[in-house]
């Protein structure tokens, strides 16, 4: 027997059943038992807990609280955590216990950073949380934590390639990622409570963080890499910056900035009113009194490392411990389409049409890459996830929902691209949209294949109640720009006024003629 013709193991032969998407992680029983996930990050400035609901691979975020207590205040100094921190963080910890037990997830998974695994009473603080809330204290290492980290931005950046600088308060990890793992990891003692406590001032700051800086860079061998910031402080720089650019979609995660232009914002922050920033922001007190330090130490990273590309990854410590859960099948799978897919499961109306639709206009993006095909299966799977808003009110909806959602593996200019294909897919024209100004983020040939994305979507959701393949097949020639569709007998009752007028508006996107062939009948 040939190898072609050997029989396929069932597991394998069920796999192709859901090509060319695969078998959705909500159906397997390992993704269902990390459906909901609890998680504590005990760090040197913040204390928070974030419960992960959703199909392993691309969670939702169904519980964050973040309570800025401080721990690591004076560490330096006194050799002990602080005291009104301890307190602070202890009262926090018994909160989310009894959140937890509320909510029934489980075991919280409690770690902790810098302050406490350098604190001389750090033993003491882990016993004390032990006794009043039951919950385990994991005390982490610097290179641990730096793996974690790392391991973050992994489970939404899957082919995340470069460096990983992750600051808190009282320390910096940096790890170097590549193919889905983590290479070299290097902590140090680069945090902003730690660098206040040096005394000489700037210059005697400067000179030890560039000191630092280049004894890392010794052993990373960085060569003008990307670099993802990860920590509270790079975050708000990074706010800061969209401030200063007027930069029109504020979400942190995948943003991307050139060094040139981030050195422009620390000379910005450096000569502006903190207090004004931060209103404008909303940013906490807690927080933006670390910012000029933290903007010392990203104007040495930039200087020593000379990073090509800046950017913000809004996952770290704590999306890393969710992915250590997480079996390598898992971590595999692209989590822009299971959180599509799991969208498509609990919201739409006809469950499961998002991939026959994308298997029915398959035709017209051939030859397209496949970064761009992704992006149209997820608008595929999306396109009827909004049904239940206004009329008047579901294409802007549905560009909201792409461009603001909380979608790992999704830059920027990809977030618009989704959002404006499935504007189009309920509204013909984008002219004097308030959303104008997001749509810059794209250039003219994105734009306008956003728009026949969105029209294709918007005649095949309607041509059949079902399967559009039933009801006819589309063909594209690009050179002799002509779209044609192909009736089966039921397509041609059920190419009524309407669907023609929408294939007609997709044969304009197209900047083409069209040919539709009516069924062959016995």
């Amino acid at each position: 027997m040939s190898p072609d013709t050997q029989p396929r193991p069932a597991a394998a032969q069920h796999e192709e059943e859901w090509a060319p998407f695969g078998r959705p992680l909500f159906l397997d029983d390992g993704a269902r038992a990390l459906s909901r996930v609890g998680v504590v990050d005990v760090g040197s400035n913040s204390v928070r807990m974030v419960v992960f609901d959703g199909a392993a691979r691309s969670p939702a975020y169904f519980y964050n609280e973040k309570i800025m207590c401080g721990l690591g205040k004076g560490l330096v100094q006194t050799g002990y955590l602080n005291p009104e921190g301890r307190v602070r963080a202890l009262k926090a910890l018994k909160r989310f216990a009894l959140l937890a037990k509320g909510m029934e997830i489980g075991p919280l998974t409690v770690v902790a950073t810098a302050a406490t695994r350098e604190a001389k009473d750090g033993p003491e603080f882990q016993a004390d949380v032990l006794r009043e809330t039951g919950l385990k204290l994991h005390v982490v290492d610097g290179p641990e934590e730096a793996r974690l980290s790392a391991q973050g931005v992994l489970l939404g950046w899957p082919d995340a390639k470069g460096l990983v600088c992750d600051i808190g308060g009282n320390s910096m990890e940096l790890a170097r990622i590549g193919d889905g793992k983590v290479g070299k990891r290097v902590s140090t003692q680069l945090g902003p409570f730690r660098l206040l406590q040096l005394e000489g001032g700037v210059k005697k700051r400067e000179a030890h963080i560039d000191r630092v800086l280049k004894d890392v860079q010794a052993q990373v061998k960085s060569e003008g890499e990307r670099i993802y910031l990860v920590g509270g402080s790079w975050r708000v720089i990074a706010r800061l910056d969209m401030e200063r650019r007027n930069y029109p979609l504020l979400v942190l995660h995948e943003y991307r900035m050139t060094p040139e232009s981030l050195l422009d914002t620390l000379d910005w922050i450096a000569a502006s009113d903190l207090a004004v920033l931060r209103a404008r922001t909303g940013t906490s007190v807690e927080r933006m009194e670390l910012v000029p330090i933290a903007c010392e130490v990203l104007r040495e990273l930039i200087k020593v490392l000379k990073p090509r590309e800046i950017d913000i990854s809004a996952y770290g410590i704590r999306e890393g411990l969710l992915y250590e859960q997480m079996p390598e099948r898992l971590r595999e799978r692209d989590p822009l389409i299971e959180a599509a897919r799991l969208t498509e499961r609990s919201q739409a109306r006809i469950p499961g049409l998002g991939k026959k639709l994308y298997e029915f206009l398959l035709p017209l993006f051939k030859g397209e890459s496949a970064e761009r095909m992704r992006l149209i299966k997820a608008a595929c799977l999306l396109h009827d996830t909004t049904w239940r808003a206004h009329p008047d009110y579901r294409a802007e909806a549905c560009f909201d929902n792409a461009t603001r959602a909380n979608l790992g593996g999704l830059d920027h200019p990809g977030r618009v691209f989704l959002g404006l294909s499935l504007l189009h897919r309920y509204k013909n024209s984008r002219a004097g949209n308030r959303m104008e100004a997001l749509f810059r983020l794209l250039n003219d040939e994105e734009l306008r294949l956003a728009e026949v994305l969105g029209k294709a979507l918007r005649f095949g959701a309607m041509f059949a109640a079902d399967d559009p393949a039933q009801a006819g097949r589309l063909t594209w020639s690009p050179k002799k720009r002509l779209l044609g569709l192909e009736l089966t007998q039921d397509g041609e009752d059920l190419f009524g006024e309407v669907a023609q007028a929408r294939f007609a508006s997709l044969t304009t996107a197209l900047k083409a003629k069209s040919k539709v062939t009516p069924a062959v009948r016995d």
